[in-house]
């Protein structure tokens, strides 16, 4: 980053998600818990994914690095979030706070590409069904995880191309429990207007586009499937509504809080807490509670690690006897 003149801003203070000290260790408990059941819920599922033959399909595929996403947007802020409720002053470096903002737009925008890449799955199984896997083969599948960190990147490498050449000399908080691009660059020394919008039209773009491609992919699987039979579009509603509710879960919180930038920061931050702790948790939920072969395997899963549980007790009394 080039150093002008101005005293350079060296850290910022997060605000958090409330003032309140007497919140702060309830805060503490219910977002440790949350946090601790996202990683849990998400590894589960790539444990799940990558332990049991019969899930290795592209559906199962693309599901396991949704859930590895999804770890990863639970991450880059909420751990210090969790730690700030510990202490008064919260605090946050120059670079940490650049950091946070590339790993926002990283693994926000590459979740969304991930849903589209779901969609066409989706679409391929279902409208193309005899073509399946030999559309759907192991380079594509390959293709389709690439192509959502590939377009995560390039989205924040942008951002990141409006923000870090700005003079911070004065103004240090934010109000947010990170460091979001658009309330950091209401601080800088320097009108930010232009730079605000386009770093709405970028965001805003990348959702926008993914989100209509979702709607158009779900439209042309939903008519093809009507004009089946009952039992076809049943089986296939059911699969359809758990990716539908995810992305609208995930979308809408995105999209307000870019293409409607300017909305009181106290519902900016529920949106915030919204699509980087509650959609990382409910998509696991989602995805498992209506498919009954995750159920299954989970099961199963859980079964061996009881039965080696029990032989490894068994070996460890064995010797001890001895």
């Amino acid at each position: 980053m080039t150093v002008t003149n101005h005293s350079r801003v060296m850290e910022f203070v997060l605000l958090g998600l409330s003032s309140s000290k007497e919140l702060q260790p309830f805060l503490f408990l219910i977002f440790s818990l949350l946090y601790l059941a996202i990683l849990l819920g998400n590894f589960l599922i790539i444990l799940t994914v990558n332990s049991d033959p019969r899930l290795h399909t592209p559906m199962y595929f693309l599901l396991a690095n949704l859930s590895f996403i999804d770890v990863c947007v639970a991450s880059f802020a909420t751990p210090k979030m969790i730690a700030d409720f510990l202490v008064e002053h919260k605090t946050i470096s120059f670079e940490g706070c650049l950091a946070q903002i590339f790993c926002v737009h990283l693994f926000a925008g590459g979740e969304m590409v991930m849903l589209v890449s779901m969609a066409y799955d989706r679409y391929v199984a279902i409208c193309k069904p005899l073509h399946y896997m030999t559309i759907m083969s192991r380079r594509v599948c390959i293709i389709l995880v690439i192509i959502p960190w590939s377009v995560g990147f390039i989205h924040t490498m942008s951002q990141l191309a409006f923000t870090v050449d700005l003079p911070f000399c004065g103004p240090n908080q934010v109000d947010n429990f990170f460091c979001d691009l658009p309330l950091v660059t209401k601080l800088a020394c320097t009108d930010t207007y232009v730079i605000s919008l386009l770093i709405v039209a970028d965001s805003g773009f990348l959702s926008l586009s993914s989100f209509l491609l979702l709607v158009v992919s779900y439209t042309v699987i939903l008519v093809t499937v009507r004009k089946r039979s009952s039992v076809s579009m049943a089986k296939a509603r059911s699969t359809l509504t758990a990716h539908i509710t995810v992305v609208i879960l995930f979308f809408g919180p995105c999209i307000f809080i870019y293409v409607w930038p300017f909305s009181g920061y106290s519902v900016d931050k529920v949106l915030a807490v919204f699509y980087t702790v509650f959609t990382p948790i409910l998509n696991p939920v989602i995805y498992t509670l209506r498919n009954k072969e995750v159920k299954a395997a989970m099961l199963k899963l859980k079964s061996q690690c009881l039965k080696t549980g029990r032989s490894a007790l068994i070996r460890n009394v064995l010797f001890l006897e001895t």
